[in-house]
């Protein structure tokens, strides 16, 4: 059965037709800007204690001050050092259902397994980097699936259950917990389904998911783009 790739899994959750669309355009290149700043994902330990004036050269969602405060809460979390030295960074996972990009494998345990070692170390952690804002609290819903089908490519890989993966949000200097739950998983194979499923132009929807959505126009709808919410 065909792969498919990470990024039309989040917009499957988002919307099908708008995932019709890019296919057939083969559009899914990410503008200069949001790879900008996915790129300030490498970055944190060089930006903590960066000056104001260095900070207001970036492509920032938050001012100096803020962005410093965010990263210093990262910096006293537990899994900091690894997202600062993540054990490999901008890699290509190919799992049973799902491909493409994960922008850092974290290993808690400090390194890879050991084959010879009687116990297994912590589970890899796979993250996925977003150039947007994140919602209030947690995670936007395609950016939660994405998530769920990286951590099940690297699941596959290595052969072993992961209960968690990582989104971050370079921009505003915070990154949030995707868990694996029942329901998380029915939302990914529900957005896995809809994204094999697609031969023609899905039903049109017309809410608030349209003001976002670079196609609102071709396809109709009253509403304006997915890539300023997700990135």
């Amino acid at each position: 059965m065909t792969l498919v790739p990470f990024s039309d899994l989040a917009r499957a959750a988002y919307c099908p037709r708008q995932l019709y669309y890019v296919r057939r355009d083969d559009e899914r290149s990410v503008p200069p800007k949001a790879r900008e700043r996915i790129g300030l994902a490498f970055r944190y330990d060089e930006l903590v204690d960066a000056p104001d004036r260095a900070l207001r050269q970036l492509p920032l969602h938050r001012s100096p001050a803020a962005y410093r405060r965010n990263l210093d809460r990262l910096r006293e979390r537990d899994l900091y050092g690894s997202l600062v030295d993540p054990a490999s960074e901008r890699g290509f996972l190919s799992g049973r259902d799902c491909h493409g990009t994960v922008h850092k494998v974290l290993e808690p345990s400090g390194g890879a397994e050991d084959p010879d070692e009687t116990e297994q170390s912590p589970p890899p952690i796979p993250t996925l980097v977003s150039s947007g804002e994140p919602p209030e609290n947690g995670v936007w819903e395609p950016q939660a699936v994405r998530a769920v089908g990286i951590a099940k490519a690297l699941a596959w890989e290595r052969e072993r259950e992961l209960p968690r993966a990582l989104v971050e949000y370079p921009a505003v200097g915070v990154v949030r917990e995707v868990r694996l739950t029942l329901r998380k998983k029915a939302a990914y194979r529900e957005a896995l389904r809809a994204a094999r499923s697609i031969d023609g132009p899905p039903p049109r929807v017309d809410d608030g998911r349209c003001s976002t959505c670079d196609y609102a126009a071709e396809c109709g709808t009253r509403r304006r783009s997915l890539r300023s919410l997700l990135g």
